[in-house]
């Protein structure tokens, strides 16, 4: 096997499509390949300019997985045993018009700033600090750091910061699968401070378009709002903009909490 640094994932060759290995560096929860990263990697091979990547069950890290292309244009991540982990389907684009205007640079690095200074917060189910690669509290160019908080007086969360050169192609922009990954964590956010996301949640869905490039070393600003809620499921949105208000990227994903009482005993 090869090392394939556009990708991050050690890279080989089978009859039946590549056969990958998502590093452990590249984890959400706990030996759990990140959810944006993945879906990432899935709309990479998908033949359409918007993808949908629904998450049927956790990808592991450092373990083979297999990664074929389907006939309709979308692409599949299959568990050694054959099991289906994930799938991209080609589907039309994201309303833009349907986001709220971006906070300004000021009011996300405030936001920034914000979850900086109440310490180190956990998206796990017992509250606990997760080690994501989103939005864990790593050093610059080891992580997103996708930490967001809310705007004042906005239902929208978001943050400000710099695309790091450790995520960039060798033309200075970030890697497409690397900006799917940064419209992950920023959609929990949104859940858990203006919605009733709980603690523990998984994406069970991510949509996304990307419309412009991010170039490395310069500012940019992440935004997130909630969609919708029904029982466990929280639908919410989220944007990509340059410092100026320059629209990259736009998401949608799909959450669902954990079940808690009487539903944990649901079938």
């Amino acid at each position: 096997m090869s090392h394939d640094e556009s990708t991050d994932v050690r890279v080989g060759r089978a009859e039946a499509g590549e056969v990958l290995t998502v590093p452990a560096s590249h984890q959400g929860y706990p030996g759990v390949a990140f959810g944006g990263y993945v879906a990432g990697l899935l709309a990479a091979r998908a033949r359409a300019g918007t993808v949908r990547v629904d998450f049927r069950a956790a990808t592991p890290v450092s373990a083979p997985v297999r990664m074929t292309e389907l006939p309709d244009g979308g692409a599949q991540l299959s568990g050694e045993a054959g099991a289906v982990l994930a799938t991209a389907t080609p589907v039309p684009d994201l309303p833009v018009s349907g986001a709220p205007d971006a906070p300004s640079w000021d009011e996300a690095a405030a936001a920034a700033e914000a979850f900086r200074t109440a310490g180190p917060t956990g998206l796990g189910a017992d509250g606990t600090v997760v080690d994501c690669f989103g939005c864990g509290p790593r050093p610059p160019g080891r992580g997103l750091r996708q930490c967001c908080m809310p705007v004042p007086g906005r239902d929208v969360v978001a943050t400000a910061w710099t695309a790091h050169p450790a995520f960039a192609d060798a033309r200075g922009l970030m890697r497409a699968e690397l900006l799917w990954a940064v419209l992950d964590c920023p959609t929990a956010w949104a859940g858990v401070h203006v919605g009733g996301l709980r603690p523990g949640a998984v994406t069970a869905s991510l949509t996304a378009t990307l419309l412009r490039p991010v170039v490395a070393g310069e500012d940019h600003i992440t935004y997130a709002w909630p969609i919708s809620s029904a029982g466990r499921k929280h639908t919410m949105g989220a944007a990509v903009t340059t410092a100026r208000g320059e629209l990259c990227a736009t998401g949608e994903a799909l959450w669902i909490d954990p079940r808690q009482g009487p539903e944990a005993r649901e079938n």
